[in-house]
């Protein structure tokens, strides 16, 4: 089983609840808004990261990180963008298995046709009245779940 973290719209914080559910992940997948490279570090002591830059992410080090990108792990097909009201393409006529996205800080797991979307919510500030949040996904071969972590404070 590969364990992958999953995490978004971090705004500059890397809170220390979000460290301690990422802890023993295989992968962690960073889905934008991540506003410093500061973050990134602190999630590359944990596993490697795979990360992609969302609407807030400006400036030299942004660059680094492209806008969409696809992971591909055991049988599953992972496809991440920030602003999931963006996608240009059919995730199931793609073949992609899972979608990957942030940008409305609303965590969130839904299955539409064959492909599984998950928006773990905003793991940094606050923001409106929405939870703070994280998610996992377990996969083994190509069974995939999901689930979200609303962080205490």
């Amino acid at each position: 089983m590969i364990n992958v973290g999953l995490i978004s719209d971090t705004h500059r914080l890397l809170r220390d609840e979000a460290v301690a559910f990422l802890k023993g992940s295989d992968l962690i997948i960073h889905a934008g808004d991540i506003g410093s490279m500061d973050v990134i570090s602190g999630l590359e002591k944990l596993a490697p990261v795979r990360a992609i830059r969302g609407n807030i992410d400006r400036g030299p080090w942004a660059g680094a990180f492209p806008e969409e990108d696809l992971v591909e792990i055991e049988d599953t097909r992972i496809y991440i963008l920030h602003d999931r009201n963006a996608m240009t393409l059919d995730p199931e006529s793609s073949g992609f298995d899972v979608v990957v996205s942030g940008h409305s800080h609303n965590p969130k797991i839904e299955r539409l046709g064959g492909v599984l979307y998950v928006n773990p919510g905003s793991a940094g500030p606050r923001r409106f009245r929405l939870p703070v949040a994280i998610a996992k996904l377990r996969i083994k071969g190509a069974e995939v779940e999901a689930s979200i972590q609303e962080l205490t404070r």
